[in-house]
């Protein structure tokens, strides 16, 4: 169990090196990219070409995740010949876990040695042209969660204090997501993520609010791993399913988590080969 009090972050690089010394004692597979594979890419898994699997709660330090759509394994393996290592499953602020184990993942991965994190949700609408089905690059986020990873004593070997946002998506890359989906025909936008806590839906004056302040999507996770990806120095691609419209408000209809995954997995095989495609131009760049 990590440790969770204003004193987290003088122990947690030896945690992380902890941690990724047990991986390393299991695989020597050195992975190039990190994918946290949320609910809006969860079957991408299926194209990996396994090396080795290892579930959560085999894992020295990780959280165990609760959410039912996620499988709670860590897997290394090549995706179109690519080495990378993907999350089944991510850990949210809901289920209890403070935000140092939320994200903890996401340092582990990046002292696994990988360049570069993709990381899928599935979000709502706030902006009226976004619909159910469409796939969003996220340009910008705003963080409304109530607590921030990196609150606490810094650890430099971590990253600086004061990590800097201005450049936190990377625009070129978010340009050639939507190169690719207009070649396919997939419905797909750049927009602003709003990060809330949950685990409930939105009100409509929520949706509404926060529609006024600038935010396209909404979601209950992303943020806090992009904040640790940043301190960390990695590059971040993040993209969404829409699973519901919820602007304008009469637009809003009930939702329940079942209709939330099912929309999910009928776009993801777009998802899957947007990534894929991504990969692929990383490599020949």
């Amino acid at each position: 169990m990590l440790i969770t009090d204003i004193n987290t972050m003088k122990n947690l690089y030896e945690q992380v090196e902890e941690t990724v010394e047990f991986l390393q004692s299991v695989t020597d597979f050195k992975p190039k990219y990190g994918i946290i594979l949320g609910t809006g890419l969860n079957k991408l898994a299926d194209d990996v070409e396994v090396i080795t699997t290892i579930k959560y709660k085999d894992i020295i330090n990780f959280p165990i995740s609760t959410v039912q759509s996620h499988k709670g394994e860590l897997i290394f393996g090549t995706l179109e010949g690519i080495p990378i290592v993907a999350m089944a499953g991510r850990f949210h602020y809901y289920e209890g876990y403070s935000m140092t184990e939320v994200t903890f993942p996401v340092r582990v991965l990046k002292m696994l040695g990988i360049e570069r994190l993709f990381i899928s949700n599935v979000s709502g609408s706030t902006n009226e042209n976004i619909h159910a089905g469409d796939v969003v690059f996220v340009k910008d986020h705003i963080n409304l969660q109530p607590e921030n990873p990196l609150r606490g004593v810094n650890d430099e070997r971590l990253g600086p204090r004061f990590p800097d946002m201005l450049k936190t998506y990377d625009a070129d890359l978010n340009a050639k997501a939507m190169e690719i989906a207009a070649a396919s025909d997939i419905r797909a936008h750049t927009g602003v993520y709003v990060s809330l806590p949950g685990p409930n839906l939105e009100t409509p004056a929520e949706y509404t609010f926060l529609h006024r302040i600038g935010g396209d999507i909404v979601g209950m996770s992303t943020v806090p791993e992009v904040l640790v990806a940043r301190h960390s120095g990695l590059p971040i691609f993040v993209l969404s399913v829409v699973s519901n419209q919820s602007y304008p408000p009469e637009k809003i209809v009930e939702v329940t988590v079942d209709e939330v995954i099912a929309l999910a997995n009928s776009v993801q095989p777009k998802m899957t080969f947007i990534v894929k495609e991504l990969l692929k131009h990383l490599e020949e760049v």
